[in-house]
């Protein structure tokens, strides 16, 4: 990355929406999710021993999809890919396969391939990628909002496990609004706002457990204020 590509890059970064900026990159800094990520839990325990093998994601949005696969992404030492299922087409998917190929038989170093909305995929790009999940040529996590045994191919889902996000709990949302309004590196901090608990309580509660959604409000009471 030369000079300039690297300023663009703070720039881009000091210019991202908050819940952007405060996505956390360890285990540790994720809030809720614990019957799936709490120490012991199976995802908990894959994670750490960079044992992971194919999952999928589901539950409703600004429920953590997302911000499990980065936590993922900064933790492996395999190669670490993301497209999106709205965006992507075949040449795209076709690339990810050769580059991870290529990763394997070059340096014997696996790829992990994130895949967002997977259930926007059709059923022939789904075929697509089944034999690659099969040999080990990538190593799936696949997000969706949806279902995924109604949306995604039953063959990909025998060879993944399911975890279920479920909405965060009021208290959690909390600490993140709170950790927004303090964080003077990531969060809000330098405005040295002054919240009221019950603003938080009001932000926590009417978010209904969908973090983005408590973030970007209270990112635009700061930023109007």
């Amino acid at each position: 990355m030369d000079l300039f590509e690297y300023i663009s890059e703070q720039n881009k970064e000091k210019e991202s929406p908050l819940a952007s900026r405060l996505r956390p990159a360890t285990l540790e800094e994720v809030v809720g999710q614990q019957h799936i990520i709490g120490k012991g839990k199976l995802l908990y325990r894959a994670i750490k021993a960079d044992k992971l093998s194919s999952v999928l994601f589901y539950g409703p949005p600004g429920t953590g999809k997302t911000t499990l696969a980065k936590v993922i992404a900064n933790t492996t030492s395999a190669e670490f890919t993301q497209i999106n299922a709205t965006a992507a087409g075949k040449k795209d998917m076709e690339d990810v396969i050769k580059k991870a190929k290529d990763s394997m038989g070059m340096y014997g170093r696996k790829t992990i391939l994130f895949i967002d909305e997977i259930h926007r995929f059709n059923k022939g790009q789904q075929d697509y990628l089944l034999p690659f999940v099969e040999d080990g040529t990538v190593i799936l996590i696949g997000a969706t909002t949806e279902n995924p045994y109604f949306e995604v191919n039953p063959a990909l889902i025998s060879r993944s496990v399911i975890f279920e996000l479920k909405p965060l709990a009021k208290e959690d949302v909390k600490i993140l609004l709170k950790r927004a309004a303090t964080d003077e590196v990531k969060g809000m901090g330098s405005y040295d706002v002054i919240v009221d608990e019950d603003a938080f309580e009001f932000l926590a509660d009417v978010s209904n457990g969908d973090a983005r959604m408590a973030l970007n409000a209270i990112e635009l009471g700061i930023l109007t204020t």
